[in-house]
């Protein structure tokens, strides 16, 4: 799609509100209705509709009918909105010539408010060259669904951020400028792809330094994936600079060790067929053996140490997120966790088995002694009987004494059952304290009567007792 920038000056304010309205409503829609849009943008006196008819009559919006009449964002009113955005930040203040197109995207020439020459990457995803971005890319990850707008937006966000840690880490790659919806901004290269390049004062110099920027990047827990001719550009004093940077994997990427092993063999196979460089290539994609790795100097994946850096973690790389690692860590805290309970909870269980030995030998004795007290007072009792018979006297002070007994003996029961209740208390309290002081709480309702079921049954057996 041809963008012609002359067409942006002449859109009003309410064009792009308009336009705005139509990207919010491609969150939750394929095909925006024109009622939504209308109410998102509020314009007064029915005037979205007019704004309509012009966006689509510079293909900035695509009309559909076929359901409902709607309408959606085109790559080119996509475009639109981010070089406004751009423009209005102060990043950019023209659009130039047009310098490459690739499969996944376009390069334009830009200026800054300063004059300096910079160059616009706008991701393009969904052309019909390059189509199975669901199985070659993980944009989407964990999404079923997709647009192919939204997907140049992840692929741009994922591309900047990239350019910028790769840059932190004085990598050979451009500056990254801003980045807004799929466009990024970045240095422009004053170079020549490889590929178009069919001398070299050194090639063996710049072979050696291509491949130092594989191993460095492995080094580093990334892998580019796409590491050919066509992605490195050289300029004329022969410093190389990589480009092409959405498609990069973890070290941990399951298919890791094959996109290395791709990687490398690109570079071999076109510095022996271009520049006459004499190798043996490796003909196991897999696993070399290391009589070819010795002689012909073919890096292994394996003899790579992965040490200085974590890119990949703090990028979050296709093969190892940020959420793998905050799963591992907290695996290892439950395990930690769970290890410290265990002992706990075995320390608590020996502490109340004690406690129970402690008050049940306790019980036990005071229930003995309770039994002797009873037995001794039985037998008092029938000697006093016996004696009242064998006598036949008149004995009613004894008796009374027999009473007194008696009374002593329930009082005594009953400081007994008291002390019971206590212990009961203090075997509670005990068990509470080991386990932690949790303690079951009723609530604070539940000793009223709310008029149920329960309430009448208690009515009914009370009246039932009185008579």
């Amino acid at each position: 799609m041809k963008l012609d920038v002359e067409v942006l000056r002449y859109l009003s304010k309410e064009d792009f509100r308009v336009l705005t309205a139509v990207e919010m409503g491609m969150r939750n829609h394929e095909i925006v209705p024109a009622e939504l849009i209308d109410r998102i943008a509020s314009l007064k006196h029915g005037g979205t509709y007019k704004v309509l008819k012009n966006l689509l009559k510079h293909k900035l919006v695509h009309h559909d009918s076929s359901k409902y009449d709607g309408f959606r964002l085109t790559y080119l009113g996509y475009d639109f909105l981010a070089i406004k955005t751009l423009v209005n930040r102060g990043v950019i203040s023209s659009v130039g010539r047009k310098l490459g197109t690739g499969k996944e995207s376009d390069i334009y020439e830009v200026a800054a408010e300063d004059g300096t020459v910079l160059a616009m990457k706008l991701h393009r995803l969904g052309r019909v060259s390059f189509r199975a971005v669901k199985s070659k890319r993980d944009y989407l990850r964990h999404r079923s669904s997709f647009n192919w707008l939204y997907l140049s937006r992840l692929a741009a966000l994922k591309e900047f951020a990239f350019m910028k840690a790769l840059e932190e880490h004085e990598f050979p790659v451009p500056n990254a400028v801003d980045c807004n919806r799929h466009c990024v901004i970045m240095s422009l290269v004053q170079g020549y792809p490889l590929v178009q390049v069919k001398e070299l004062q050194n090639p063996e110099i710049i072979f050696e330094t291509v491949l130092g920027v594989i191993v460095r990047l492995a080094e580093h827990g990334l892998i580019h994936c796409d590491f050919n001719e066509f992605n490195i550009m050289i300029d004329d004093d022969e410093k190389v600079t990589v480009i092409d940077f959405p498609q990069m994997v973890s070290v941990s990427h399951r298919n890791a060790q094959m996109y290395f092993d791709r990687d490398v063999e690109c570079i071999f196979k076109f510095f022996q067929k271009r520049f006459n460089l004499s190798f043996q290539l490796s003909t196991d994609d897999n696993e070399g053996s290391d009589a070819d790795t010795d002689e012909t100097g073919w890096p292994s994946f394996s003899s790579i140490s992965k040490s200085s850096g974590f890119l990949d973690k703090e990028l979050a790389a296709s093969g190892f997120s940020r959420k793998d690692q905050e799963d591992i860590e907290k695996f290892i805290e439950e395990d930690m966790d769970d290890t410290d309970s265990d002992r706990e909870e075995s320390e608590d269980k020996l502490f109340v088995e004690s406690t129970e030995a402690n008050v049940k030998g306790f019980s036990s004795l005071h229930l003995e002694e309770q039994e002797e007290q009873t037995s001794n007072n039985d037998e008092d009792g029938v000697e006093v009987k016996q004696r009242s018979c064998k006598a036949g006297q008149d004995n009613g002070p004894e008796i009374q004494d027999d009473s007194d007994k008696e009374e002593d003996n329930q009082s005594a029961i009953e400081n007994d059952a008291e002390l019971n209740k206590s212990l009961n208390k203090q075997r509670k309290r005990a068990v509470a304290a080991a386990r932690g002081g949790r303690r079951s709480f009723a609530s604070r309702n539940s000793y009223k009567d709310k008029g149920g079921k329960s309430s009448q049954n208690s009515r009914v057996q009370k009246q039932l007792c009185s008579w």
